[in-house]
């Protein structure tokens, strides 16, 4: 048992270290509605990268991600997202301000909107490459993002970091017995 406890507590700590993704239920027990003060709710909150938003709302009420001109207007023709589903979950893959509005226009209207800036976690967050000289003959980047999708933001937070560490302490306790 004794040759065992250091890799317990080696275990034990690549789970705490991995697992640093919040979880937020917009609206608490009151959900996505337009009965919920919004403003309030998001005020005192800190968005990471990697955390989650999830969205509960009735199947008459909708969700849409928008541009910042479709937020302060509640404008529900041009949206980046929709979501009908009642139970939607968001993974935040980006810095900087994110816009949502409820489908229904006098709702969002009413107050049924949500903004949330999410900062620049560095612990989950990609490197950003050096910029070459001017006059240098080096290609240009690509537009396209380097930014982990959704499914790898999961990964990264207690999916396989986490069962790769949990798989390497099991067997080195089945090597060490």
């Amino acid at each position: 048992m004794a040759k065992r406890l250091p890799v317990y507590v080696l275990v034990i700590l690549s789970l705490a270290l991995t697992c640093t993704a919040t979880t937020y239920t917009v609206g608490d027990s009151a959900g996505w509605d337009i009965s919920t003060d919004l403003q309030t709710w998001e005020k005192n909150k800190t968005f990471d990268v990697g955390d989650v938003l999830i969205f509960q709302f009735s199947s008459s009420n909708s969700l849409e991600e928008v541009t910042q001109e479709n937020f302060n207007t509640c404008n529900t023709t041009n949206v980046l997202k929709a979501y009908t589903n009642g139970n939607t979950t968001i993974t935040l893959t980006k810095p900087g301000p994110m816009y949502f509005i409820s489908g229904n226009k006098l709702y969002c209207l009413g107050g049924q909107k949500l903004q949330v800036n999410v900062e620049n976690n560095q612990a989950y967050s990609p490197a950003i490459a050096p910029e070459a000289a001017s006059g240098s003959n080096l290609p240009q980047p690509s537009s396209k993002s380097n930014l982990p999708t959704s499914s790898g933001v999961m990964l990264m937070h207690g999916g396989w970091g986490t069962l790769m560490s949990v798989s390497l302490g099991f067997i080195m306790a089945i090597v060490s017995s």
